[in-house]
């Protein structure tokens, strides 16, 4: 049984909607982020080495050689012959509208390229810029806002110094589906300070709020980050992977179907991972996931009926947000 049957996957999504396969190529450009240039911090998020994220974080070479290493990549694996251009790595809405506009109408121009993938922070997404991949979606484009939440919970937020709050992704958010621009929010699962309640609570929130599609990360320590020394210093353990499956399969249980999940877990290369080791690996966790699923009988929207469990116990301001969004 593949994970498409019980998970609402992009890749199927994108099949039954394009008539054939359409894959993301992970570019970066060169833009950085306002929590890393000083505008509103230094160092990034704690856990933040964006190589982990992106195979072309370490340099930078021209958007179009960037896209035919990733067709042709592709071409090999799948055959697949449509593409959409994932703006990865960093802040990918944190410049001038002009080059932005010329970053993306140029990979828009390549062969095969069906639509933008465009991953950012939520307090970086401008109107004009909201408008432009508005005006993709005319012309037909398919486009998708890729919002870095992580949590819901502004404490954790501030602890590992994202520089903005669950307000500024309410904003965006409803501001970008208002367009017609779907949003996909990356939430983090194992962020120093959370358990099960905080995960709950975040996913309540982000489906109260709206999205379209998520993608779900296992915190993992990488080289050259504050967590990397946070966890050596062990004032952080990574989850085991059986608890992430477990967590994983009952937020999916959580999600309706109609939200699509873009990924649901999330690996770094043994050159730059620390900890913890499974984090390697992506197929035996998907295969966690499915197995998980089928053990309970269950697929996504499976599971809507029962509340966040164990938010009750949770203190200080956080116990805010359980009112503030309980119309």
């Amino acid at each position: 049984m593949p994970l498409s049957d019980v998970v609402n996957t992009f890749g199927q999504w994108l099949l039954a909607k394009h008539g054939e396969r359409v894959h993301k190529v992970a570019l970066n450009v060169g833009f950085t982020c306002p929590n890393r240039d000083g505008a509103k911090g230094i160092g990034g998020c704690t856990f933040c080495n964006n190589a982990s994220f992106s195979p072309n974080a370490r340099e930078v070479i021209p958007l179009e050689n960037q896209l035919d290493s990733g067709r042709r990549a592709i071409a090999r694996g799948t055959g697949a012959g449509k593409y959409l251009a994932y703006f990865q790595a960093y802040t990918n809405t944190y410049d001038e509208y002009d080059r932005l506009k010329a970053l993306y109408d140029e990979a828009l121009s390549r062969e095969g390229v069906i639509g933008l993938a465009i991953g950012t922070r939520p307090d970086c997404v401008p109107p004009a810029v909201l408008d432009l991949l508005a005006g993709y979606m005319d012309q037909g484009h398919e486009v998708w806002l890729e919002l870095g939440l992580q949590s819901a919970f502004d404490a954790t937020l501030a602890r590992v110094n994202r520089g903005h709050g669950l307000a500024e992704y309410e904003d965006t958010c409803r501001a970008a589906r208002a367009r017609g621009i779907p949003v996909c929010t990356h939430l983090i699962v194992g962020l120093p300070g959370e358990d099960e309640g905080h995960y709950h609570k975040t996913l309540e929130i982000v489906l109260d709020v709206g999205t379209d599609g998520l993608k779900l990360h296992p915190l993992h320590v990488v080289r050259g980050t504050m967590l990397a020394n946070e966890w050596r210093r062990g004032e952080y353990a990574p989850m085991a992977m059986e608890d992430y499956v477990r967590v994983a399969a009952e937020l999916i249980e959580r999600t309706p179907w109609e939200v699509v999940y873009h990924r649901v877990t999330g690996t770094a290369g043994p050159r730059i991972l620390l900890a913890p080791e499974w984090c390697q690996h992506k197929w035996p966790v998907i295969n966690g996931i499915e197995e998980e699923l089928k053990r309970r009988g269950s697929r996504q929207g499976g599971g809507l009926l029962p509340p966040a469990r164990g938010y009750e116990g949770m203190i200080g301001a956080e116990k805010d947000l359980e009112e503030h969004h309980a119309v």
